[in-house]
């Protein structure tokens, strides 16, 4: 046992009692040359969140029972927060706006618990001191100049105090400019100061709007010098000497099935069938380990990012596009190194046997989504244009439904919903939001993506190798309830003790199809899905919930993920015999590394994806301002509800814009009942609407009803959007305090006139 963990180990004792550093020096005899290094351990355990220092200077340990804890603090836009505690066991913490102090969101706080079990049933505290600000990078845009600095607001209202500027630290910006501030120190009154490191654009542009979301979630589309400079290094076809001790599949019928604007072709698929009457399924990823070496500029790049972020107007590679669009990429007509895994089949999906090969194969075709439902749909033209494939496509097919079938048998949750697509032009501005739908093909590729991936799943867990599993748990008993009391609404319920050991994958399918084609289908869908654990890559397999499978983990997709990346090149270890022990230790580290950092990194990628699709999506609406449409309410709270258009964008209805009556909210029903006329409004209502305001800063369409489009209630709207651009932290503060009195009073009157 090091130093650090003797010192972390009295502290935990229960000997110990609550000393000051000097105190704690004196007790451990510690010698005046080691002082320094005992206040640096000291300080590296409160930062790890083990240990606390409280006001007095007493260091105290962090546990399940202390009244103390350290987490994260996360704020929410509605102006309170939740303190996230480093102890996975301990519950968060909800701490209201005027008892976070000078703490931010992301900051590593200490907060000390005032109550174990507040009327939300939360723990609730206020925070005590900031061990660790979590901000660097602050994109935002150049409000105004007062008291000798200029203000900068930022994008993530989640962060809702002004960054101070100094006017030499400006760089050339201006009011109205959005701009990276690089965030320098916190004054005497803790607001952050900072200097303007780039400037994206004015604030009204998309696409500054765009990269700036890019900023924020670390998402560069510029590769390292360094990295590029290897990347071209490597030659732009595949030379014959690089065939060597690989199977030769290029007299293969192999083809590959992607969408219109895909670039970089992971997979392609093929299907024989064999002289026993069964089905040899081919999948070929492209060999991108034979590229990208371990260890070399272009593997730490890739583990940095993670994966390629695929954003509505571009994507950013994970991979420099001489690899991701070139060498790498499955195209047709030319050679092409892969990693195939072969599995027998019958014609009910049942899986005989299976080996994997490294390969080398030549694409027939590269065959679109939309042309394969056609084909399959008996267009006659695109059958006589790709004669050779139409009979191999049309097996594809009867597998593909053989392989869902046996999915949904086994209680594989499928949600198979419409998604949004937002079209944009070459500035960024949206053009289109429309609905995709999934068509036969999709699922095809889907299918037989899933049995690849299962099949080497379960060859790596049963060979015992290091390996990235894709991992998704059981949900929560909470999540369970909190959905069951949600279908409710609509008829529908969950069976049994509603516990994670309890429920199957086959409970929620059974509610999927209960909705298939009724008005709530995606509300539903969607609620489900929220309900649901958040899958993630882990070292250990933990099997897959939501597929109902004992073993799976991502394969398919080495271009563009790197989990799939690292298993390849540790496949192809296995298979040459080369994984000794000596190979499987140096693996056991860089694995677990690659699953934590992959998982960080997909969340920060759905995350700006989802930032930006809302962003654009309010753009698109703005244009529709004052007109009236029909929509489904989607949601239902306090503040008032969320209806859902059949483009898929979302508005909120305020109950204070509703001015037939006082409307309150029923938690239990989850919906409004007018207080005089209980007149309701419940989830899957259909209302007919007018577009009042598209805050493209804000990511927020506010709606009215088309009865409530009145210029009165037009300029409340106007009048509260203007006042929470400007709020910082303190007037939000005094904002929130206030509004919380009004609410009080209200309510108060309205059981007042019940009687």
């Amino acid at each position: 046992m090091n130093r650090k963990e003797k010192i972390f180990a009295y502290i935990c004792s229960k000997s110990y009692i609550p000393l000051k550093y000097d105190e704690l020096a004196m007790v451990l005899d510690v010698p005046a040359g080691d002082m320094g290094e005992l206040s640096k351990i000291l300080d590296t355990l409160v930062r790890e969140g083990r240990i606390y220092k409280t006001k007095k200077g007493r260091y105290c340990p962090v546990n399940s029972s202390s009244e103390y804890v350290i987490g994260t603090l996360r704020c929410n836009k509605a102006a309170f927060g939740f303190v996230r505690p480093e102890l996975e066991e301990l519950d968060e913490i909800f701490v209201s706006i005027e008892n976070q102090g000078n703490a931010y969101d992301g900051d590593k706080v200490l907060v000390k618990i005032d109550k174990r079990d507040n009327s939300h049933g939360h723990k609730e505290g206020h925070i005590e001191s900031v061990i660790e600000r979590g901000n660097d990078t602050i994109v935002g845009v150049i409000t105004k100049f007062r008291k000798k600095t200029y203000r900068v607001s930022a994008d993530r209202k989640e962060f809702f105090v002004q960054v101070r500027i100094n006017p030499a630290d400006m760089n050339g910006a201006v009011i109205g400019d959005r701009v990276v501030v690089k965030i320098t120190h916190y004054n005497d009154k803790g607001k952050p100061v900072g200097k303007v490191d780039a400037v994206l654009g004015r604030a009204e542009s998309v696409l500054s709007y765009l990269n700036g979301i890019a900023v924020e979630y670390n998402i560069a589309s510029a590769f390292p010098v360094e990295v590029i400079n290897e990347a071209e290094k490597i030659e732009t076809k595949v030379s014959e000497s690089e065939y060597k001790n690989r199977e030769d599949l290029r007299d293969k019928l192999i083809f590959t099935i992607d969408g219109d604007d895909a670039k970089d072709f992971d997979d392609a698929v093929s299907l024989e069938k064999m002289d026993n009457g069964h089905l040899m399924l081919g999948v070929h990823i492209a060999d991108v380990t034979h590229y990208v070496r371990g260890g070399s500029e272009l593997d730490k790049e890739a583990l940095k990012r993670g994966t390629s972020v695929y954003l509505p107007h571009k994507v950013v590679p994970m991979l420099p596009k001489r690899l991701s669009n070139g060498i790498c990429s499955l195209n047709p007509d030319v050679d092409r190194l892969t990693l195939s895994v072969f599995m027998e089949m019958d014609n009910k999906g049942n899986i005989y046997n299976h080996r994997l090969s490294e390969t080398v194969i030549h694409s027939a075709a590269r065959m679109t989504y939309n042309n394969v439902n056609k084909i399959l749909a008996g267009d006659t033209v695109l059958r006589e244009r790709y004669s050779k494939l139409v009979k191999t496509i049309v097996e594809m097919d009867k597998l593909s439904d053989a392989l869902v079938k046996k999915r949904k048998e086994r209680g594989a949750i499928d949600f198979d919903f419409p998604e949004a697509k937002v079209v944009c032009d070459e500035e960024a501005n949206p053009i289109d939001v429309r609905i995709e739908e999934r068509g036969k093909s999709q699922r095809l590729i889907e299918s037989f993506m899933l049995a690849a991936n299962e099949t080497i799943a379960e060859l790596a867990y049963w060979a015992e190798i290091p390996f990235v599993y894709r991992v998704h748990e059981s949900p929560s008993s909470e999540k369970l309830m909190n959905f069951n009391d949600f279908i409710k609404n609509f008829g529908y319920s969950l069976k049994g003790k509603l516990e994670p050991e309890n429920i199957h994958p086959k409970d929620l399918q059974a509610i999927i199809t209960k909705v298939k084609g009724s008005p709530e289908e995606m509300m539903v869908s969607k609620v489900m899905l929220q309900s649901l654990m958040k899958a993630d890559y882990r070292d250990t397999n933990n099997g897959h919930f939501g597929l109902a499978a004992r073993f799976y983990c991502h394969f398919t997709s080495p271009i563009r993920r790197y989990p799939d990346l690292m298993i390849h090149r540790i496949l192809k270890d296995f298979i040459n015999g080369r994984l000794n022990d000596s190979r499987i230790n140096h693996y056991i580290p860089i694995v677990k590394n690659a699953a934590e950092q992959s998982s960080e990194r997909e969340i920060a990628a759905e995350r700006a994806e989802r930032d930006a699709v809302d962003l654009l999506k309010t753009a698109y609406m703005k244009s529709y301002e004052g007109e009236s449409f029909d929509a489904v309410v989607s949601s239902v709270a306090s503040f008032g509800m969320f209806a859902m258009l059949p483009n898929s964008c979302e508005g909120l209805i305020r109950c204070e814009t509703m001015t037939s009556d006082y409307f309150c909210f029923d938690e239990s029903a989850h919906m409004l009942i007018g207080n005089r006329t209980n007149k309701t409004y419940k989830i899957g209502d259909v209302v007919r609407i007018t577009v009042a305001s598209c805050n493209i800063l804000l990511k927020q369409i506010d709606f009215v009803l088309e009865e409530d489009n009145r210029p009165e209630v037009l300029e409340k709207l106007r009048r509260r959007e203007k006042k929470t651009m400007s709020l910082d932290k303190d007037k939000k503060r005094k904002s929130y305090s206030s509004g919380k009195s009004k609410r009080r009073k209200s309510i108060k009157n309205i059981k007042k006139r019940r009687g």
